[in-house]
C-alpha cells in the first residue's frame, strides 16, 4: 500500500513520524501590527469542539423530534457549521484552524445505523456521516475519544481512512511496538503578513481508560499510557521542530479524578494535570467529562507560566474560541497572550449546505428507528427511575436475567440464581402503552454497552449496593425531600447508580454512605453472606467502569457481543408484546428510619 496522509500510520506509527506541515496560509489580519520599530504582531484563533457523538442535525432519533432540553440547547455540527463560518468571516478564514477532542462516532442512531444496520465497513459501504460533515466544515484534526473504539478497530480504521484531517492518539500505542498506532501530532502553518510563518502544533491524547471500557476490542492490540507521562514525551520534540504554538487536543476530563480507582495507575481526567506538570503548552483543548468550561487557567508548576483551558459543551452545544496574539522576538514567534470563550449553537441556524449533504441519510435512519416492532400493555417512563423502582428498569432487568439464563443452560452455573444490574441511563425514555417503535425501545438504553455473566457472593453484592447507594445525597429523617437534589451525590452521574434486580432491599438516606442498605433479602430469606449468584452486569461496569467492588475482578461465566440496546430490541421483536404486569414488582425503596420516602 502506497503511503499518503490517509494511510499514514494505519496500522501501527513510526515514532516521531507524526508531523504534517500544512500549506502556508494566512491573509493580514487587522491585529497584525509592523510600524517603524515596533514588534511585529499576529493574531489568530483556534476554534475547538468535543464528545460530538454523532449528532449532526439538531435532531433527538429517540423523541423523533427536534432536540430540546431545560436550558433550550441546541446540538449538532450543522449548527456548528454556522458559528465556524461566522467566525472565519470576522477573524479571516486563513487566520482560523478548527480541531477536535474526540467522541465522535458514537452516541446518536444516526452514528449506529452506519457502524451495525448499514455499516461503512461494509463492501462499498457508505461514507460514514460524522466525515462528512466534518470534511465538509473543514477540520485540521481531531483527538482519538475512548468511544471511538466502541465497534471495533476496523470501523475507526476505516473512519479514519474516510477523513480528510488527522486523528491524533500520541498515547494510542500498538501493544507489540509500543509505537504510535494513530498519529501522534500534526504541525499546521498558519502564514503572517510578517514572512515568517506561525508553526501550530497540535498534539492529541486519548483516554487510557480505553482499556477497561474497551477491553475486548483492544486487548492485545493497543495500550493506553498516561496523558502526562506521553504529553512530556511529545512537547520537547514538537519545540524542537519548530513549534511556536503547542495546542494538547485530550480526550480527558480537568478534575484529576478517575472513575475506574486503582484498575489503571493512570488518572482519567488528567488535563489539568498535564498543564501543570509540562511545560512547554499554551493551551489545551478539553473533552470526555461533559461538562462547559469556557477558560479555566493553570499555572505550569516548572515554569509558572498559565496554561488556557477550554471545554466546550457536549454534543456541538457549544464551540470553543482560542483567541492566540504572537510577537516576532529573538529571531521566532512567541505567545503573547492567550484567552478562551464558548459560542452557544443555540444562537445559530442549521447550516444549510451539511443538511442538504446528510439529509439522506438522516431520512433513512429516521424511518429505521420508527419501525413498530411490538406492542406494551402499559405505559413505562424513566421520569422517576433515578429514586423509585420503576417497571421501565424492571423490563431492562427482566430481558438481561432470561438472555443470561438462556445462555448458561446446560452449564455448571444453570442452577444459580441470576440477577441483574441496570442504571436510569436516561430520564426521558418512555414506551407508550400500543404500539412500539425501534427508537422506544433503543431509548432505553443510549449506550452500547454488551451484556455479561459474572459470579458474586451474597457479601460482595451487599457491598456493591452500598457503593451504588452513594449516589442520594445524606437526607435526615423530617426534613422535606425535593427528588431535584435528593441525587446525583459527589456528582456520580445517572449511569453509575445500580439497581439490582432480584434483591429485595431498603436504601436509608438518613445513613452515612456506606451503612444504607437495610432489610436486604433474596427470596424472601435475608441474603447470606456465602450464597453465589450470576449478576447479568454490562460490559462497562464488569470492565471496572464506575469502579464499583467485586465485579470487575470477579469470575466472568459468559459473555455476549451483541449490543444490550439490540437484545432488548431483539427480544421484543420476538415476543411481540411487553407484559408489563409479568416482570414488575417494586423491590427497593427509599427510606429513612424505616419510613419510606416515597
Amino acid at each position: 500500500m502506497p503511503l499518503n496522509r490517509r494511510n499514514f500510520l494505519g496500522r501501527t506509527a513510526v515514532t516521531g513520524a507524526g508531523v504534517a506541515l500544512a500549506g502556508a496560509v494566512g491573509t493580514v489580519p487587522a491585529e497584525a501590527e509592523s510600524v517603524g520599530r515596533r514588534k511585529k504582531r499576529y493574531a489568530f484563533t483556534v476554534m475547538g469542539t468535543t464528545d460530538l457523538h454523532g449528532n449532526v442535525f439538531n435532531w433527538d432519533y429517540f423523541t423523533d423530534a427536534e432536540f430540546d432540553d431545560k436550558a433550550h440547547n441546541d446540538v449538532g455540527l450543522a449548527k456548528i457549521s454556522t458559528l465556524v463560518s461566522q467566525v472565519r468571516s470576522e477573524k479571516g478564514r486563513r487566520n482560523t484552524l478548527l480541531i477536535d477532542a474526540g467522541d465522535t462516532i458514537q452516541g446518536t442512531q444516526l452514528s449506529y445505523y452506519y457502524a451495525k444496520v448499514d455499516p461503512i465497513t461494509g463492501a462499498n459501504g457508505p461514507v460514514h456521516p460524522m466525515a462528512q460533515a466534518m470534511n465538509a466544515i473543514g477540520y485540521d484534526a481531531a483527538a482519538l475519544g475512548n468511544h471511538e473504539f466502541n465497534y471495533g478497530i476496523p470501523t475507526l480504521r476505516k473512519f479514519e481512512e474516510q477523513c480528510d484531517f488527522p486523528l491524533l492518539g500520541a498515547n494510542a500505542l500498538d501493544a507489540k511496538t509500543l509505537r504510535p498506532a494513530f498519529r501522534p501530532y500534526v504541525i499546521k502553518k498558519v502564514c503572517t503578513p510578517f514572512g515568517r510563518d506561525v508553526r501550530v502544533a497540535i498534539l492529541g491524547l486519548t483516554n487510557p481508560g480505553i482499556a477497561i471500557w474497551d477491553k475486548a476490542n483492544v486487548q492485545g492490540k493497543m495500550v493506553f499510557p498516561g496523558l502526562e507521562e506521553q504529553a512530556a514525551k511529545w512537547v520537547p520534540k514538537l519545540r524542537s521542530l519548530g513549534a511556536d504554538v503547542v495546542i494538547v487536543s485530550a480526550h480527558s476530563g480537568s478534575s484529576g479524578t478517575s472513575s475506574y480507582g486503582d484498575q489503571l495507575p493512570y488518572v482519567e481526567n488528567a488535563a489539568a494535570l498535564v498543564a501543570e506538570q509540562v511545560p512547554g503548552i499554551d493551551a489545551i483543548l478539553v473533552g470526555h467529562a461533559h461538562t462547559e468550561i469556557p477558560e479555566y487557567r493553570v499555572a505550569n508548576k516548572k515554569t509558572g507560566k498559565q496554561v488556557v483551558l477550554s471545554e466546550p459543551l457536549k454534543w456541538g452545544q457549544r464551540l470553543t474560541l482560542f483567541d492566540f496574539s504572537v510577537v516576532w522576538e529573538h529571531g521566532a514567534w512567541q505567545v503573547e497572550s492567550v484567552g478562551a470563550k464558548v459560542l452557544n449553537s443555540n444562537t445559530a441556524a442549521e447550516d444549510r449546505r451539511i443538511t442538504r449533504l446528510l439529509g439522506d441519510e438522516h431520512r433513512k435512519v429516521v424511518a429505521y428507528v420508527n419501525q413498530v416492532i411490538g406492542t406494551s400493555t402499559a405505559a413505562m417512563s424513566a421520569a422517576e427511575a433515578a429514586y423509585k423502582d420503576t417497571p421501565v428498569i424492571d423490563f431492562i432487568n427482566h430481558v438481561q436475567v432470561e438472555t443470561v439464563k438462556a445462555a448458561l443452560a446446560g452449564t455448571a452455573y444453570a442452577k444459580l440464581p441470576v440477577l441483574s444490574q441496570a442504571s436510569c441511563f436516561s430520564r426521558t425514555a418512555a414506551v407508550p402503552a400500543g404500539k412500539v417503535s425501534i427508537r422506544q425501545v433503543a431509548g432505553l438504553y443510549p449506550f452500547e454497552n454488551t451484556l455479561e455473566a459474572r459470579l458474586l457472593t451474597g457479601a460482595q453484592l451487599r457491598e456493591y449496593l452500598e457503593f451504588s447507594a452513594r449516589y442520594y445525597v445524606r437526607t435526615a429523617a423530617g426534613v422535606p425531600v425535593d427528588p431535584a437534589k435528593l441525587t446525583n451525590a459527589e456528582s456520580i452521574p445517572d449511569y453509575n447508580y445500580d439497581v439490582v434486580g432480584g434483591l429485595s432491599y431498603e436504601i436509608d438516606i438518613a445513613k452515612a454512605p456506606g451503612s444504607r442498605i437495610v432489610n436486604l433479602s433474596f427470596d424472601g430469606k435475608p441474603l447470606e453472606d456465602s450464597a453465589e449468584f450470576v449478576l447479568a452486569v454490562n460490559n462497562y461496569r464488569a470492565s471496572g467502569g464506575g469502579n464499583f467492588p467485586h465485579v470487575a475482578r470477579s469470575k466472568q461465566l459468559w459473555a455476549n457481543s451483541e449490543e444490550i440496546r439490540n437484545t432488548i430490541i431483539g427480544w421484543v421483536k420476538a415476543k411481540g408484546s411487553i407484559d408489563v404486569a409479568g416482570f414488575a414488582s417494586v423491590d427497593w425503596k427509599l427510606t429513612r428510619d424505616g419510613v419510606p420516602v416515597f
